[in-house]
């Protein structure tokens, strides 16, 4: 392949997908492009030590040797206009032309914009970026008060670490409830309550119906019921949207994101799509998903590189999510959708507890607050396929180990039968 791999996007997904090309043996070119100007960084700690702390650096993926050092061809502030799927290239904005004989679209996704007046003030701000964390970090510096729009992950551990440099923060939440779409109504009741004890105000059921400014700068937002909430900074973060559109022009089958198939194919064999963009049939659950998580991002890049290596081998990696807001470290395994009951391990209000989701018999998966233990234990569990009966997990974590040694010892004598 003499125009070799060309990967779209230098996320953990993009950056996860040259070196596994690498590390699997394959010794075309790589070529590595970013719309941004940084070396690839993490993105978890944008929304905590990073703006909490004003000499925070960001913590690069790889170092710069590596992409030297293994012939990686990183190429910074370039914005890809357009794919020519059938002439196998990419028209670079401003002009050129990018050949490829295999393309990795890692185009992850966008934060979602809310159209509300008054949100194109100064101090109005969504968390996606380098760039975004700066500019949170730096309007952090002149506020006393801050305005969250969104109760998901992200907003949460940028309340909680703004909270904790001594900001006073109101999180507004549309719906009932903390997290809707990520954890089970037990770990966002506790959410709440934590942060709710260090000082974060927090409306459910709220939407705000405008900001409203001074001198070109955001003062307050204004919500539905008319009550005025503070604020030198309101930061957005209503969920994102996968970066859908290079792929959809081309011709590429978009449902949800950029569709793929167990190998990471999208409709045109030689593109391949990974990370919080691809949607794909997950195997756990039968249904169709997107998921966005570094671990998701990071096991389809190596499986896109081992099928660009002519590996048939199917996508089959156990998800896994984490967060840490204020002092929780919350940790899921599995997908819980569909679940109609559960296990508690562990003390809610000692803050150190994990849920076992079931559906009938099956486990589903675990949610776990401050029990690490318990979060390795289910991804060991999911992964070979055992599922203890809720009375095994009631023994706890030396019960279900030894329940998974048992389990594990038999499997080759089930195999062989």
């Amino acid at each position: 392949m003499k125009n070799g791999v060309v990967i779209v996007g230098a996320g953990h997904a993009g950056v996860q997908a040259a070196a596994s090309l690498r590390e699997d043996g394959y010794d075309g070119p790589v070529i590595l492009v970013s719309d941004e100007n940084e070396l690839p960084y993490h993105k978890p700690p944008l929304s905590k030590t990073f703006i909490k702390e004003q000499e925070a650096k960001p913590q690069p993926l790889r170092g710069e040797a590596f992409y030297t050092g293994s012939a990686i061809d990183y190429r910074p502030g370039i914005r890809v206009d357009r794919i020519d799927a059938g002439g196998r290239r990419l028209e670079i904005a401003g002009g050129g032309v990018l050949p490829f004989d295999r393309l990795i679209l890692a185009t992850g996704s966008r934060p979602r914009i809310l159209p509300l007046p008054g949100s194109e003030l100064s101090g109005v701000v969504s968390l996606r970026s380098l760039a975004d964390a700066r500019l949170i970090r730096e309007l952090s510096a002149q506020s006393e008060d801050g305005v969250i729009l969104g109760g998901g992950f992200i907003g949460l551990e940028i309340a909680a670490t703004l909270t904790a440099a001594g900001r006073k923060v109101t999180v507004v939440e549309a719906v009932d409830r903390l997290l809707g779409r990520a954890v089970a109504p037990v770990i966002a009741r506790h959410v709440r309550q934590r942060l709710e004890a260090t000082g974060v105000r927090i409306l459910t059921g709220t939407t705000i119906a405008r900001l409203e400014g001074e001198n070109g700068r955001v003062s307050a937002a204004i919500t539905a019921s008319g009550e005025r909430l503070p604020a030198q900074m309101v930061i957005i973060g209503v969920g994102v949207v996968p970066n859908v559109e290079l792929a959809q022009a081309a011709g590429i089958t978009v449902a949800n994101g950029t569709r793929v198939d167990q190998q990471m194919r999208t409709s045109v064999p030689e593109i391949l799509a990974i990370g919080d963009a691809a949607s794909y049939r997950h195997w756990l659950t039968g249904s169709d998903v997107r998921l966005e998580s570094v671990q998701n991002a990071t096991d389809q890049a190596r499986l896109a590189a081992r099928t660009i290596l002519g590996h048939a081998d199917a996508f089959a990696a156990v998800p896994w999510f984490w967060s840490d807001i204020g002092d929780m470290k919350l940790q899921m395994v599995g997908l819980i959708s569909g679940g109609d009951s559960h296990v508690v391990l562990g003390d809610v209000n000692e803050n150190r507890f994990s849920i076992y989701h079931y559906a009938a018999n099956r486990l589903l998966g675990i949610e776990s607050v401050n029990r690490p233990g318990d979060h390795m234990l289910g991804r060991k569990m999911l992964g070979v396929g055992f599922s203890p009966t809720p009375q095994t997990v009631a023994t706890g974590p030396d019960g279900l180990k030894a329940a998974l040694a048992a389990f594990q010892q038999e499997e080759p004598v089930r195999a062989a039968e």
